[in-house]
């Protein structure tokens, strides 16, 4: 144990002359003076360095007051794991070297390990906690456990402390319960979340919040819509404690994102208005982070100026950024970077998010200066940023140069950047590299083989891609499906690709029809390229015809009023023909027409793209 002495006790007399007490307690100087104990509590408040956290350690240890004082060695952990200048190995080290270690001493361990950059290590802890010869874990104890849970997304342990919770009688314990609803939210387990946040005796906001978070977060944000909007209608009737709050809203903000719903994300934005809320920088960010997943860069935008600038925060400029990236406002990125003030320092997200916005505006050598000028050491998101940014304008060669001059080995998906490059630009030769690198490192994703079968195919080597077809089958690989969705009148409709599950299919097909005898009259001809081989033309059109943001677009124009705008978020990247027939009928019915694909917005109108083509 002498390896944990840091030094002698002549460090706490240092410790103590600069804290000021020096003059009054160093006459004092007694291991187990009880004055001294009196001064020994308050000096854990007042380090400020992790040298005056090992001099109070030596002092503990060589007055033996480590072992007898056990108050003094948990504030020792706790410091050691969870203040400014914190060291969890440190910690963990000072808790090994307890001989008798109590409950609060596990208690003190398991809350800097909930909290570290490795919870499951919490949780290790915390089954040997459990072999004791008897177990003694308090509330506290399954708390910082559960919090662990939540951090990993470990369900199997969530669900083996619910059953210790019930055992123990914690049951009555609100604030344990919410920690639990809160694990099996962030573990996905929405049903056993709602199952319990329906049988608690008691609740409070952040009971609420904890659902709310869970289902934005997960695969059901419109059910925590639906949560928000029971929770708005009942609020003049609510107990205080069960009042929205900031975090309520940016959860609901949060829902309308994932789904597009700006006139749900509207409403909240009135209400956080009306609440105040919208004074938080927390929601200000959230603002932006929905206006801008909507479709509305320029309401995102104002969500932004609207925060005073010395409350701006990092995240405020990342979120716009980004923003004004993923909508092609890639020349108004580049000056928010240069706008940001002195004391925010730019980071790796920063620099991802204008990369990403020159890489699809195609500004290739200011990509590659914000690149060359990065603060921050490149992850592998950035070089995979600049091969995507060099791919895209077709310099196959350099982008697979910096694929080869990376400090770490390339990932699958640079591969699958570089493989997307050569589909574009028709690079055979570059393309099967690539997907011998990605069948090298196992990856069996559909997108692979799809995009080696259009390259072949463009060059009309059907063999190549009959043989790639056949690999697929080999492999089991089936291509995920399309799908898209729309928002109206706050009802959010699904469209798979020749979905006729809706109840107003036949009147989409119809307009359907009608769209493609007004497109026709302004030149449209089908892009069917790209389409498999072994069927003829006609099924092809009629493949093409029915993709699902075109049965979106189609219900969007029977549905919604000649002034609004139609926004459809799909899964997938939009395709070249969906993108032409978008912008055709944005001219045909002079209607503006948001899309949301996987890798970023398209405003279509006047027959145009803010992408200019270019994506």
């Amino acid at each position: 144990m002498g390896h944990l002495i840091p030094r002698k006790c002549w460090c706490l007399n240092s410790f103590l002359r600069l804290s000021g007490d020096y003059p009054r307690i160093s006459t004092l100087y007694s291991d187990h003076h009880p004055l001294l104990m009196a001064y020994l509590d308050p000096l854990f408040h007042r380090c400020t360095s992790f040298s005056h956290l090992k001099q109070l350690h030596a002092h503990l240890l060589t007055s033996n007051l480590f072992q007898t004082h056990p108050s003094f060695r948990i504030q020792l952990i706790e410091l050691s794991s969870l203040s400014s200048f914190a060291s969890l190995p440190y910690a963990l080290a000072v808790f090994g070297s307890v001989l008798h270690p109590t409950t609060n001493d596990y208690n003190a361990a398991l809350r800097g390990l909930a909290a570290g950059d490795n919870p499951t290590a919490a949780l290790s802890l915390y089954s040997r906690f459990l072999l004791l010869s008897p177990p003694r874990p308090d509330a506290l104890s399954l708390s910082f456990a559960l919090k662990a849970c939540a951090r990993c997304s470990h369900l199997f342990f969530s669900l083996q402390l619910h059953g210790q919770l019930l055992r123990l009688g914690f049951y009555a314990d609100h604030l344990l319960l919410t920690t639990l609803l809160d694990s099996y939210a962030k573990s996905s387990d929405l049903m056993s979340a709602r199952k319990l946040f329906d049988e608690m005796p008691q609740r409070d906001i952040a009971t609420w919040n904890a659902l709310l978070s869970g289902l934005a977060l997960g695969d059901e944000p419109h059910l925590a819509l639906d949560l928000f909007r029971r929770l708005r209608s009942s609020f003049p009737s609510l107990p205080k404690r069960e009042e929205p709050n900031s975090i309520t809203v940016v959860a609901a903000l949060s829902a309308c994102a994932q789904l597009g719903a700006v006139r749900e994300g509207a409403a909240v934005h009135d209400f956080a208005r009306l609440r105040g809320f919208d004074a938080d920088v927390r929601v200000s960010n959230a603002l932006i982070d929905m206006y801008s997943k909507c479709g509305s860069v320029d309401h995102a935008v104002d969500a932004f100026r609207s925060i005073k600038e010395p409350d701006r925060t990092l995240v405020s400029y990342n979120t716009v950024l980004l923003a004004l990236s993923m909508h092609g406002r890639s020349r108004d990125a580049l000056n928010m970077l240069d706008e940001m003030p002195s004391t925010l320092q730019p980071d790796a997200v920063t620099y991802l998010a204008v990369l990403c916005g020159c890489t699809h505006a195609g500004l290739v050598d200011d990509g590659l200066r914000v690149f060359r000028s990065m603060r921050v050491q490149p992850n592998m998101k950035h070089y995979g940023a600049v091969v995507d940014l060099l791919g895209r304008a077709g310099r196959l060669d350099e982008a697979h140069e910096t694929i080869l001059s990376m400090p770490f080995a390339p990932d699958a998906v640079l591969w699958q950047t570089l493989l997307g490059a050569c589909k574009t630009y028709g690079d055979v030769t570059l393309a099967e590299l690539a997907a011998s690198k990605l069948a090298e490192l196992g990856s069996n994703v559909d997108g692979d083989y799809v995009l080696l079968s259009n390259v072949y195919a463009a060059k009309a080597r059907w063999a190549d891609v009959g043989r790639v077809r056949d690999t697929m089958r080999t492999n089991d690989v089936r291509k995920i499906p399309g799908f898209s969705y729309t928002e109206i009148d706050g009802v959010v409709h699904k469209f798979l690709n020749g979905d006729k599950g809706h109840d107003k299919w036949r009147e989409i097909y119809r307009e359907l029809e009608d769209i493609g005898a007004r497109i026709g009259e302004l030149g449209y001809e089908p892009e069917t390229s790209n389409i498999l081989h072994d069927i003829d033309e006609e099924e092809k059109q009629h493949a093409l015809y029915h993709h699902s943001e075109k049965l979106a677009i189609a219900f969007g124009l029977i549905s919604t009023k000649q002034e609004e705008t139609i926004r459809v978020i799909k899964n997938l990247r939009i395709c070249k023909d969906c993108h032409e027939v978008a912008k055709l009928i944005s001219k045909a019915y002079r209607r503006v027409i948001v899309v949301r694909d996987r890798a970023r917005f398209h405003r279509f109108e006047d027959g145009e793209c803010s992408c200019r083509d270019y994506w």
